[in-house]
């Protein structure tokens, strides 16, 4: 009979993976169980659930650190940070609604075992650039620390960024310690409507590219809907203080005028709203029944691999975020498309056929075509043998997540 394992420490978690790897009974790590649908379906006997590690243990805002148990909610954590005017500048996905539950329910350990980061990551950088330190437990049943209260460690392996990203497979993490950064005093969304996808990239980039601190940059095309902003629409985003804010609008706006189209600004809470809704994919959220993907391109190749999507299938809907960088995209449903692969042929072969590079993730699909469909960009032979040995290193019985990321792995 499968179980569930609710540890309330860190060696009860230590416990729960050395009988596993001794049984050789693979687990399933979950949290709050929020992103539990993202990811090839596991053939797991026992679930480790790391809801029970929770809660702040240390903060020290004028550190800028940030210390707490996997399991504690990232509301929690944004409602703690709100109240002395700082933020997690990498803007953590909430990926619920997209995924057909509720918001407000995903922990920060997800957030850091998936490495899914927001609009802001074109300057602010990934979650795992904002991880400091961390305390886990291997596959082999043995915790491990790595990094500490520093901003800069400057000796060993950067665990880290290998362990962010993995998604259960290495290692269970049983504590984190981050930075965080002061809010900004005000923000404001220069809005340039009626572009085409190639106009507002070479917008985007040219934004990006300015003196203006510009922290996001996003085009919705026709038919999609963000916050108050309908496409097609391209929108900067500046925050800071308020009379910086206002002067670097202005000169942007001067700078941006030749591409023509229609500009307006969006203030305060319009642009949070915005900026929300382009994080958590909301314009993709419905219908429910969609394949969904999220696709890294260089911005140069997006508007190309968006063109050749569309041409392939008209019913697709998709924009863009990090300059171009970032594409989100749902297909047609299968029932309607006759497509058990949510289209990964159409997909991939669109981001490969810029000869750009590029990778493409299956974020929504059902269990059976996330089953038979790589829901991560297969690796070339060389890193997947890299891969493998790093797994074989942290994980050598297959007990952590076993098959979420490769089959068979």
């Amino acid at each position: 009979m499968p179980d569930t394992f609710k540890p309330d420490t860190p060696a009860q978690v230590q416990d729960a993976v050395a009988w596993a790897v001794s049984e050789e009974a693979p687990l399933e790590i979950v949290g709050r169980a929020s992103k539990r649908a993202v990811g090839r379906p596991m053939q797991t006997t026992n679930t480790l659930d790391v809801s029970g590690l929770a809660g702040i243990g240390l903060y020290e805002p004028e550190e800028l650190i940030l210390q707490a148990g996997p399991g504690t909610p990232v509301a929690e954590i944004e409602a703690a940070l709100a109240a002395h005017r700082q933020m997690m500048a990498f803007e953590p996905l909430d990926l619920g609604p997209l995924l057909g539950g509720e918001a407000d329910q995903g922990s920060i350990g997800g957030v850091f075992a998936a490495n899914l980061s927001g609009p802001r990551r074109v300057k602010a950088g990934a979650a795992r650039d904002h991880l400091l330190g961390f305390v886990s437990v291997t596959g082999r049943g043995e915790t491990v620390k790595s990094g500490g209260r520093v901003v800069k460690n400057v000796t060993g392996y950067d665990l880290s960024k290998l362990v962010t990203g993995s998604w259960g497979t290495l290692a269970v993490l049983v504590d984190l310690t981050f930075k965080v950064l002061p809010a900004p005093e005000v923000e404001t969304t220069l809005v340039i409507n009626n572009l085409d996808d190639e106009t507002a990239r070479r917008v985007m980039s040219a934004a990006l590219g300015s003196s203006h601190e510009v922290s996001s940059a996003a085009h919705l095309p026709l038919g999609v809907g963000a916050g108050d902003v309908a496409g097609p629409a391209t929108c900067i985003r500046l925050e800071g203080f308020g009379p910086s804010v206002a002067a670097r609008a202005e000169a942007l706006e001067g700078e941006l005028a030749p591409f023509g189209g229609h500009l307006g600004a969006y203030d305060g809470y319009l642009s949070r709203d915005l900026w929300k809704s382009v994080r958590d994919a909301e314009p993709l959220v419905v219908p429910l029944d969609r394949p969904v993907w999220r696709l890294s391109v260089p911005p140069v190749a997006g508007p190309a691999v968006a063109a050749a999507i569309k041409a392939a299938l008209p019913e697709a809907t998709y924009y863009y975020d990090w300059g171009g960088g970032l594409i989100w995209v749902a297909v047609p449903a299968a029932a309607d498309a006759h497509a058990p692969d949510a289209h990964a042929g159409v997909i991939r072969g669109a981001v490969a056929g810029t000869g750009e590079g590029g990778h493409a993730t299956l974020i929504r699909a059902g269990a059976d075509v996330r089953a038979a469909v790589p829901v991560f960009e297969p690796q070339a032979p060389g890193l997947a043998a890299l891969s493998a040995r790093i797994k074989q290193s942290f994980d050598p019985k297959g007990v952590l997540n076993p098959g979420r990321m490769t089959a068979g792995v």
